[in-house]
């Protein structure tokens, strides 16, 4: 029998990704989902599916019991809610809850998902690595924050003898976005016509199928203990609005907008997402973090890990063809 490994947020664009790549290596699959997921993602994959609270460590300990490895991808990633702290606690006590089961239920290794929003980016456009950590006061925003705390939770219960390892994914895109995803709401917009303009930031993008290779590289070779940004290439938003219109056949946006003057409109689509519960097309955070450009190194998962990722423009190609095939373009 193979080794069983139980993912978490299998139903999810990246969870989906990492238990494809387990299938295609070999492994059993046990995929936690909610009761409200949808199952798309993961039809195909003989694998058992069980529904599972984050929150609930007793449920989760006996849902884990025989499974020798642990992918906990599960996240509440949403950049605004009415009530910001929710995000916050839906990320720390679901991650507390996964890994407090994880031992109960003697899981031999486990790879934690945390992300690039745990770490410091710069305004001068330089790549920053694991080392620029965020503290509570630097994180801009509810997700930066939860993630923030809940990774530094599983450095804390590492400490205590929790065999965890942590990868940080960068922006990935690509198929089986069925949200979509933030980013995935900009390239279905911007491939429709409806991002005439951009700001001066940037981001590092990477093909997702890349991002559940390297779950399992850090499975395989990852450090007890370490993190290890999982990313792509760095680009402008400009630029990437640039190679989205090429690929669509649209002419690319060419005005520059200042972010000072964006703030009253934001301010506004927050009141208003207040009242509907719709999320803002634009936040006050967005515009503050996109003083940023959110470059990242993947050194030291290329030198430990083996990581390797694919141009951008490739996972850009491969997530329009599959936003065009699911009716996302129309």
């Amino acid at each position: 029998m193979s080794d069983i490994a139980f993912v978490t947020g299998a139903s999810g664009f990246v969870g989906s990704a990492v238990a494809r790549r387990l299938k295609e290596k070999g492994f059993g699959l046990r995929l936690a989902v909610r009761a409200s997921s949808r199952l798309d993602n993961v039809e195909g994959l003989g694998a058992e599916i069980v529904t599972a609270d984050m929150k609930d460590r007793d449920g989760l300990t006996k849902a884990m019991q025989g499974a020798r490895y642990l992918f906990h991808v599960a996240a509440d990633y949403r950049l605004w809610a009415r009530d910001p702290e929710e995000i916050v606690r839906n990320n720390l006590e679901g991650t507390r809850a996964v890994m407090l089961a994880a031992r109960a239920a003697g899981v031999e290794r486990i790879v934690y998902t945390s992300s690039v929003a745990t770490l410091k980016a710069r305004t001068d456009g330089v790549a920053v690595d694991e080392t620029c950590r965020h503290t509570a006061a630097t994180a801009i925003g509810a997700y930066k924050r939860s993630k923030l705390v809940a990774e530094r939770l599983v450095e804390e219960m590492v400490g205590a003898g929790l065999p965890a390892v942590i990868v940080n994914p960068s922006t990935p895109i690509g198929p089986r976005d069925i949200k979509p995803t933030p980013t995935g709401r900009i390239i279905v917009e911007a491939a429709t016509g409806k991002i005439p303009a951009f700001v001066d930031t940037g981001l590092n993008l990477v093909h997702v199928d890349d991002v559940a290779a390297g779950h399992l590289l850090a499975l395989e070779k990852g450090r007890i203990g370490e993190s290890y940004i999982l990313g792509g290439e760095d680009v402008s938003l400009r630029q990437m609005l640039a190679v989205i219109a090429g690929l669509v056949g649209r002419k690319a946006p060419t005005i520059n907008l200042p972010r000072a003057p964006l703030y009253p409109i934001a301010w506004i689509a927050e009141a208003m997402a207040m009242l509907t519960g719709k999320e803002p097309f634009v936040t006050a955070d967005a515009l503050k973090m996109a003083k940023y450009h959110m470059f990242f190194s993947s050194a030291k998962a290329r030198c430990e890990l083996g990581y390797s990722a694919r141009p951008y423009a490739e996972a850009l190609a491969d997530a329009l063809a599959w936003f065009k095939a699911a009716g996302y373009l129309k």
